[in-house]
């Protein structure tokens, strides 16, 4: 028999967008909270698990969880790259990563969802109507404005296409970004200092990294406009949470849309929780009732062929 654990699944949708039944001599059970970030609390939730299915980036596996982890012979993270998983410490310690598809369309709606909200007051006017009001203050017309893209890769290539159907500029910096490439998607390639000071609304969509963490700054945030906003559906760390709070609270920027934070889930007590300036998300770009069908069916399919010992989709290979 072996004990599945599956990880994260705040919505309850594993069993119901997988068959489960097609596995033999299993016991599945699901955490549907975040079993936090203390390790040694992890480490006692999982110890009687044979198979844990991890949502990407998550529940962090260092070495140090996979060494007292002794029962542990499986993994499935979400996805084909997981920051969180040491998949060289899991193969020392005889443990199988295997992973799933991905979508590619998901974050990059949820950008434009985050967009709109921001510059045209949804969450604001929702609140006024559901109060007994009628009208407040002004949204933001796209049409000429200026949208600066940190990151053009595949997903910042899908919302500088959007923009384009606002009549927006569209403008781009990254490290490796040439203007060649830039100009095949009809976007003008500009220097980082230029980004941050021409952008109307500047959207990160940066891969994370140790040259990235921290890429958006206090230096940044001060080049940009009064009336500018930011839009982070990358990762956390690649903006500095307190110099953005900072500019957010002396409205040195007119306001900000995030789905991802440094401490994820975003602690209850969290600063931005509280400020009226911005719109949040927990890091749902990802989250539709597709991707879940998709991941957890493909999730199966590796635990079964790794019952037949042979795994699809192996993220760390035997040298």
């Amino acid at each position: 028999m072996y004990r599945i654990a599956i990880l994260d699944d705040y919505q309850n949708a594993a069993l119901e967008s997988a068959d489960w039944g097609q596995l033999s001599g299993v016991e599945v059970t699901v955490f549907d909270t975040h079993l936090g970030h203390d390790e040694a609390a992890v480490v006692a939730a999982l110890q009687p698990f044979e198979i844990i299915v991890a949502m990407r980036e998550r529940t962090r596996f260092p070495r140090s969880v996979f060494e007292a982890l002794p029962n542990l012979k499986m993994l499935v993270s979400v996805g084909m790259r997981n920051l969180a998983v040491d998949s060289e410490a899991a193969r020392d310690c005889g443990v199988d990563v295997c992973g799933t598809d991905m979508l590619p369309y998901p974050a990059f709606e949820h950008a434009w969802a985050l967009i709109l909200s921001l510059t045209k007051q949804i969450t604001v006017e929702d609140q006024v109507m559901k109060s007994g009001g009628w009208q407040h203050g002004f949204g933001v017309g796209l049409n000429g404005k200026t949208l600066g893209i940190l990151g053009l890769g595949r997903l910042g290539k899908k919302v500088a296409t959007v923009a384009k159907v606002f009549d927006m500029n569209v403008i781009a910096w990254s490290e490796n970004l040439t203007a060649e490439a830039a100009a095949e998607v009809g976007v003008e390639r500009v220097e980082k200092e230029d980004l941050f000071r021409r952008a109307d609304i500047l959207s990160v969509h940066l891969l994370m990294s140790k040259r990235t963490k921290g890429m958006v700054g206090a230096a940044e945030l001060a080049l940009m406009k009064p009336t500018s906003y930011l839009v982070n559906t990358a990762r956390g760390p690649i903006v500095d949470e307190d110099a953005l709070i900072k500019a957010l609270e002396t409205r040195q920027i007119a306001g900000a849309a995030m789905d991802v934070y440094d401490v994820e889930p975003l602690p209850s007590d969290h600063k931005f929780r509280e400020l009226e300036n911005v719109v949040l998300t927990g890091h749902t770009g990802f989250v539709i009732r597709e991707f879940h069908q998709l991941v957890y069916q493909q999730a199966v399919e590796d635990i079964q062929a790794w019952q037949t010992g042979e795994p699809v989709r192996l993220l760390n290979p035997a040298a």
